[in-house]
């Protein structure tokens, strides 16, 4: 991402006031998730990687994530 300004000669596009709302509130749920993120980096880093007991399998997070997306998905008559 660059810090230099856009050039005069290109206008932009203004937003209409609920798409900017949904893209605000999209930048919202990010900061919120990488700062989760970034709570688990620092507290790996401070106190090491937890007992492999404690943790959870990746195919099981796998396998939790993909029933999620298929109860999402609307299904087909």
């Amino acid at each position: 991402m660059s810090e230099q300004p856009a050039p005069a000669d290109h206008a932009r596009q203004q937003l209409e006031p609920a798409a900017a709302d949904a893209v605000r509130a999209y930048a919202a749920k990010t900061r919120e998730n990488a700062d989760q993120f970034a709570a688990v980096l620092e507290d790996i880093a401070e106190n090491g990687l937890p007992p492999v007991e404690d943790c959870t399998p990746w195919e099981e997070l796998r396998e939790a994530h993909l029933t999620r997306l298929a109860r999402q998905r609307p299904a087909i008559a």
